[in-house]
Protein backbone atom coordinates (compact mmCIF):
# COMPACT_ATOMS: atom_id res chain seq x y z
CA UNK A 1 0.00 0.00 0.00
CA UNK A 2 1.01 3.59 -0.57
CA UNK A 3 -0.53 6.90 0.59
CA UNK A 4 -3.83 7.91 -1.03
CA UNK A 5 -3.83 4.97 -3.46
CA UNK A 6 -7.64 5.16 -3.58
CA UNK A 7 -7.67 8.83 -4.53
CA UNK A 8 -7.56 12.21 -2.82
CA UNK A 9 -9.23 12.55 0.60
CA UNK A 10 -12.84 13.71 0.65
CA UNK A 11 -14.95 15.09 3.47
CA UNK A 12 -18.59 14.35 4.19
CA UNK A 13 -20.14 15.78 7.34
CA UNK A 14 -22.59 12.91 7.73
CA UNK A 15 -19.89 10.26 7.47
CA UNK A 16 -17.63 12.26 9.78
CA UNK A 17 -20.26 12.38 12.54
CA UNK A 18 -20.94 8.67 12.13
CA UNK A 19 -17.26 7.86 12.49
CA UNK A 20 -17.00 10.15 15.51
CA UNK A 21 -19.67 8.14 17.28
CA UNK A 22 -18.06 4.89 16.18
CA UNK A 23 -14.75 6.11 17.58
CA UNK A 24 -16.47 6.99 20.83
CA UNK A 25 -17.75 3.42 21.08
CA UNK A 26 -14.24 2.18 20.30
CA UNK A 27 -12.97 4.22 23.26
CA UNK A 28 -15.18 2.17 25.56
CA UNK A 29 -13.90 -1.07 24.04
CA UNK A 30 -10.29 0.11 24.20
CA UNK A 31 -10.53 1.16 27.84
CA UNK A 32 -12.04 -2.17 28.82
CA UNK A 33 -9.38 -4.10 26.91
CA UNK A 34 -6.59 -2.09 28.55
CA UNK A 35 -7.96 -2.78 32.01
CA UNK A 36 -8.46 -6.48 31.28
CA UNK A 37 -4.94 -6.80 29.87
CA UNK A 38 -3.42 -5.19 32.95
CA UNK A 39 -5.35 -7.52 35.21
CA UNK A 40 -4.36 -10.69 33.37
CA UNK A 41 -0.76 -9.49 33.16
CA UNK A 42 -0.72 -9.21 36.99
CA UNK A 43 -0.08 -5.47 36.80
CA UNK A 44 -1.53 -2.75 38.98
CA UNK A 45 -4.64 -0.82 37.96
CA UNK A 46 -3.92 1.43 34.99
CA UNK A 47 -3.62 5.14 35.89
CA UNK A 48 -5.90 7.38 33.80
CA UNK A 49 -2.92 9.07 32.12
CA UNK A 50 -1.70 5.72 30.80
CA UNK A 51 -5.11 4.94 29.32
CA UNK A 52 -5.17 8.38 27.67
CA UNK A 53 -1.70 7.78 26.28
CA UNK A 54 -2.72 4.47 24.73
CA UNK A 55 -5.91 5.88 23.25
CA UNK A 56 -3.97 8.83 21.83
CA UNK A 57 -1.59 6.50 20.03
CA UNK A 58 -4.54 4.53 18.76
CA UNK A 59 -5.92 7.75 17.26
CA UNK A 60 -2.60 8.36 15.51
CA UNK A 61 -2.65 4.83 14.09
CA UNK A 62 -6.19 5.35 12.77
CA UNK A 63 -5.02 8.57 11.09
CA UNK A 64 -2.16 6.70 9.43
CA UNK A 65 -4.59 3.99 8.33
CA UNK A 66 -6.72 6.60 6.61
CA UNK A 67 -3.70 7.82 4.63
CA UNK A 68 -3.15 4.33 3.28
CA UNK A 69 -6.84 3.71 2.60
CA UNK A 70 -7.31 0.64 4.75
CA UNK A 71 -10.79 -0.85 4.78
CA UNK A 72 -10.98 -0.88 8.56
CA UNK A 73 -9.73 1.33 11.36
CA UNK A 74 -7.21 0.25 13.95
CA UNK A 75 -8.64 -0.86 17.25
CA UNK A 76 -7.59 -3.01 20.16
CA UNK A 77 -7.80 -6.76 19.76
CA UNK A 78 -10.07 -8.06 22.50
CA UNK A 79 -9.23 -11.59 21.36
CA UNK A 80 -5.57 -11.02 22.17
CA UNK A 81 -6.53 -10.07 25.71
CA UNK A 82 -8.22 -13.46 26.01
CA UNK A 83 -5.09 -15.08 24.57
CA UNK A 84 -3.03 -13.27 27.19
CA UNK A 85 -5.27 -14.70 29.89
CA UNK A 86 -4.95 -18.18 28.41
CA UNK A 87 -1.15 -18.16 28.05
CA UNK A 88 -0.25 -15.89 31.02
CA UNK A 89 2.32 -14.19 28.78
CA UNK A 90 2.21 -10.42 29.18
CA UNK A 91 5.62 -9.48 27.80
CA UNK A 92 5.95 -6.54 25.42
CA UNK A 93 8.63 -8.44 23.55
CA UNK A 94 6.08 -11.06 22.54
CA UNK A 95 3.80 -8.35 21.14
CA UNK A 96 6.67 -6.75 19.21
CA UNK A 97 7.73 -10.06 17.66
CA UNK A 98 4.11 -10.88 16.80
CA UNK A 99 3.74 -7.49 15.10
CA UNK A 100 6.84 -8.25 13.03
CA UNK A 101 5.35 -11.58 11.97
CA UNK A 102 2.08 -9.91 10.96
CA UNK A 103 3.91 -7.33 8.84
CA UNK A 104 5.92 -10.10 7.19
CA UNK A 105 2.84 -12.22 6.48
CA UNK A 106 1.00 -9.19 5.09
CA UNK A 107 3.72 -8.67 2.48
CA UNK A 108 3.71 -12.30 1.31
CA UNK A 109 0.20 -13.21 0.22
CA UNK A 110 0.79 -16.98 0.28
CA UNK A 111 1.13 -16.93 4.06
CA UNK A 112 -2.11 -14.96 4.35
CA UNK A 113 -3.84 -17.54 2.17
CA UNK A 114 -2.58 -20.28 4.49
CA UNK A 115 -4.18 -18.64 7.51
CA UNK A 116 -7.34 -17.88 5.54
CA UNK A 117 -7.72 -21.60 4.82
CA UNK A 118 -8.20 -22.42 8.52
CA UNK A 119 -11.83 -23.57 8.97
CA UNK A 120 -14.16 -21.03 10.55
CA UNK A 121 -15.36 -23.42 13.31
CA UNK A 122 -11.81 -23.45 14.67
CA UNK A 123 -11.81 -19.66 14.87
CA UNK A 124 -15.26 -19.73 16.46
CA UNK A 125 -14.11 -22.16 19.14
CA UNK A 126 -11.07 -20.02 19.92
CA UNK A 127 -13.22 -16.91 20.13
CA UNK A 128 -15.55 -18.60 22.61
CA UNK A 129 -12.62 -19.21 24.93
CA UNK A 130 -11.03 -15.79 24.47
CA UNK A 131 -14.24 -13.82 25.00
CA UNK A 132 -15.09 -15.96 28.01
CA UNK A 133 -11.89 -14.81 29.68
CA UNK A 134 -12.51 -11.16 28.78
CA UNK A 135 -16.10 -11.24 30.01
CA UNK A 136 -15.08 -12.94 33.23
CA UNK A 137 -12.46 -10.26 33.81
CA UNK A 138 -15.09 -7.55 33.61
CA UNK A 139 -17.34 -9.36 36.06
CA UNK A 140 -14.42 -9.94 38.43
CA UNK A 141 -14.22 -6.22 39.17
CA UNK A 142 -17.57 -6.47 40.90
CA UNK A 143 -15.73 -7.99 43.87
CA UNK A 144 -14.63 -4.48 44.81
CA UNK A 145 -18.25 -3.35 45.09
CA UNK A 146 -20.66 -4.23 47.86
CA UNK A 147 -22.91 -6.74 46.13
CA UNK A 148 -25.11 -6.90 49.22
CA UNK A 149 -26.18 -3.29 48.60
CA UNK A 150 -29.58 -2.91 46.95
CA UNK A 151 -28.23 0.17 45.17
CA UNK A 152 -25.48 -1.90 43.55
CA UNK A 153 -27.89 -4.69 42.65
CA UNK A 154 -30.31 -2.29 40.97
CA UNK A 155 -27.64 -0.51 38.94
CA UNK A 156 -26.04 -3.78 37.88
CA UNK A 157 -29.29 -5.50 36.91
CA UNK A 158 -30.82 -2.49 35.16
CA UNK A 159 -27.64 -1.81 33.18
CA UNK A 160 -27.45 -5.44 32.04
CA UNK A 161 -31.11 -5.47 31.02
CA UNK A 162 -30.93 -2.19 29.09
CA UNK A 163 -27.62 -3.19 27.50
CA UNK A 164 -29.27 -6.27 26.04
CA UNK A 165 -32.77 -5.01 25.18
CA UNK A 166 -32.12 -1.54 23.69
CA UNK A 167 -29.47 -2.60 21.11
CA UNK A 168 -31.60 -5.64 20.25
CA UNK A 169 -34.49 -3.31 19.41
CA UNK A 170 -32.28 -1.02 17.32
CA UNK A 171 -30.72 -3.93 15.41
CA UNK A 172 -34.03 -5.70 14.73
CA UNK A 173 -35.67 -2.45 13.62
CA UNK A 174 -32.80 -1.77 11.22
CA UNK A 175 -32.94 -5.32 9.82
CA UNK A 176 -36.67 -5.04 9.07
CA UNK A 177 -37.02 -1.40 7.99
CA UNK A 178 -33.61 -0.87 6.41
CA UNK A 179 -32.92 2.12 8.65
CA UNK A 180 -32.70 2.77 12.37
CA UNK A 181 -35.49 3.87 14.73
CA UNK A 182 -34.19 7.43 14.50
CA UNK A 183 -34.93 8.36 10.89
CA UNK A 184 -34.88 12.08 10.13
CA UNK A 185 -33.81 14.12 7.15
CA UNK A 186 -30.37 14.65 8.69
CA UNK A 187 -28.29 11.55 8.12
CA UNK A 188 -25.53 12.66 10.45
CA UNK A 189 -28.03 12.96 13.31
CA UNK A 190 -29.47 9.52 12.55
CA UNK A 191 -26.01 7.97 12.66
CA UNK A 192 -25.11 9.75 15.88
CA UNK A 193 -28.07 8.11 17.63
CA UNK A 194 -28.48 4.78 15.86
CA UNK A 195 -24.81 3.75 15.83
CA UNK A 196 -24.02 4.02 19.57
CA UNK A 197 -27.36 2.64 20.73
CA UNK A 198 -26.82 -0.45 18.61
CA UNK A 199 -23.81 -1.36 20.76
CA UNK A 200 -24.55 -3.50 23.83
CA UNK A 201 -21.40 -2.56 25.80
CA UNK A 202 -21.97 1.14 25.12
CA UNK A 203 -25.59 1.14 26.30
CA UNK A 204 -24.86 -0.97 29.39
CA UNK A 205 -21.85 1.15 30.32
CA UNK A 206 -23.70 4.41 29.72
CA UNK A 207 -26.66 3.39 31.90
CA UNK A 208 -24.41 2.06 34.67
CA UNK A 209 -22.23 5.18 34.59
CA UNK A 210 -25.21 7.52 34.72
CA UNK A 211 -26.93 5.71 37.58
CA UNK A 212 -23.73 5.19 39.56
CA UNK A 213 -22.99 8.92 39.45
CA UNK A 214 -26.51 10.16 40.21
CA UNK A 215 -27.93 7.87 42.92
CA UNK A 216 -26.75 8.86 46.40
CA UNK A 217 -23.19 9.77 45.50
CA UNK A 218 -22.43 12.12 48.44
CA UNK A 219 -22.40 9.43 51.10
CA UNK A 220 -19.25 7.83 52.53
CA UNK A 221 -20.96 4.48 52.90
CA UNK A 222 -22.13 4.60 49.28
CA UNK A 223 -18.63 5.55 48.17
CA UNK A 224 -17.28 2.39 49.77
CA UNK A 225 -20.11 0.39 48.25
CA UNK A 226 -19.00 1.66 44.84
CA UNK A 227 -15.43 0.48 45.52
CA UNK A 228 -13.88 3.88 44.98
CA UNK A 229 -11.53 3.60 47.94
CA UNK A 230 -9.73 0.70 46.25
CA UNK A 231 -8.62 2.85 43.32
CA UNK A 232 -7.58 6.08 45.06
CA UNK A 233 -3.86 5.31 45.00
CA UNK A 234 -3.94 4.47 41.30
CA UNK A 235 -5.42 7.79 40.15
CA UNK A 236 -1.92 9.22 39.73
CA UNK A 237 1.04 7.51 38.10
CA UNK A 238 3.44 8.49 40.87
CA UNK A 239 1.30 7.40 43.81
CA UNK A 240 2.27 3.75 43.39
CA UNK A 241 5.91 2.73 43.01
CA UNK A 242 4.98 -0.26 40.85
CA UNK A 243 3.55 1.94 38.09
CA UNK A 244 7.06 2.64 36.82
CA UNK A 245 7.72 -1.09 36.53
CA UNK A 246 4.55 -1.90 34.61
CA UNK A 247 3.82 1.19 32.51
CA UNK A 248 7.14 2.91 31.76
CA UNK A 249 8.03 3.11 28.07
CA UNK A 250 11.11 1.50 26.50
CA UNK A 251 13.99 3.40 24.91
CA UNK A 252 13.63 6.24 27.42
CA UNK A 253 10.46 7.48 25.71
CA UNK A 254 9.02 8.62 29.04
CA UNK A 255 10.78 11.95 28.50
CA UNK A 256 8.62 12.63 25.47
CA UNK A 257 5.42 10.99 26.76
CA UNK A 258 5.42 11.61 30.51
CA UNK A 259 2.73 10.07 32.69
CA UNK A 260 0.98 12.09 35.39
Amino acid sequence: PYPFQWGAPTFDAGEAFAMMMTSFIALVETTGAFIAASRYASATMIPPSIISRGIGWQGISILIDSFFGTANGTSVSVENVGLLALTHVGSRRVVQISAGFMIFFAILGKFGALFASIPLPIFAGMYCIFFAYVGACGLSFLQFCNLNSFRTKFILGFAFFMGISVPQYFNEYTAVAGYGPVHTGARWFNDMINVPFSSKPFVAGLVAYFLDNTIETHNNTVRKDRGYHWWDKFRSFKKDARSEEFYSLPFNLNKFFPAV
